[in-house]
């Protein structure tokens, strides 16, 4: 009984050995399409490679910067906190009379210790990156210093910051709080300053 599929049950598809010895003909042209097809793959193998490749070192790229950027502000939260214990400081010691020599020399050492105290606070925080903006006397400049007053003062030029009420603070080079100041007003039009030039 004849059965539809070709002998040994290969599919239709598939090039049956005729009965001679020389086996299926393979052209040129078969060749040249098996080539191209398999130098396609290639190339689309290469290139999914080299994205697996990028993919992994722009990775590792986010993970470093990422690491980085811990390592220099992971502290930002807790150096903003223990300003509050510096400023507290700075003003029991802004708050003493000008002439310590008239108190008690018990008292004299308690304000000794305080001042020991504070001087030992500012030097860990910059130990630690945290430095101090200096405000007075510069132009009022918006990145690092908040207004809080304006104060006439005819002598100095107007947006000169005469009066710190708050210290400013920088973490690693970003702002960590701003200056809270006084700028005046009334005075003569601050020039602008000169710009660096690159020429060497």
């Amino acid at each position: 009984m004849a059965s539809d599929s070709p002998a040994g049950g290969a599919p239709d598809d598939m090039p049956v050995a005729s009965s001679d010895s020389t086996g299926p003909e393979i052209t040129l042209e078969t060749l040249q399409r098996v080539v191209e097809g398999l130098q396609a793959e290639n190339a689309d193998l290469n290139d999914k490679y080299l994205r697996a490749v990028a993919e992994q070192h722009n990775i590792k790229r986010r993970g470093q910067q990422e690491l980085d950027k811990e390592r220099k502000f992971g502290s930002e939260r807790f150096a903003r906190d223990i300003l509050s214990v510096g400023d507290n400081l700075g003003r029991a010691l802004g708050a003493l009379p000008a002439n310590l020599d008239s108190l008690d020399p018990a008292l004299r050492n308690v304000i000794t210790g305080v001042q020991a105290t504070e001087r030992e606070l500012m030097s860990i925080l910059e130990r630690h990156g945290v430095t101090r903006i200096e405000a007075k006397g510069k132009p009022f400049n918006a990145e690092f210093h908040q207004a809080m007053m304006e104060i006439q003062d005819p002598s100095v030029p107007a947006g000169t910051v005469v009066q710190e009420l708050i210290p400013g603070y920088l973490l690693a080079g970003r702002l960590l709080r701003a200056a809270m100041v006084g700028v005046s007003k009334g005075g003569p039009v601050r020039a602008p300053e000169p710009k660096a030039s690159n020429d060497a």
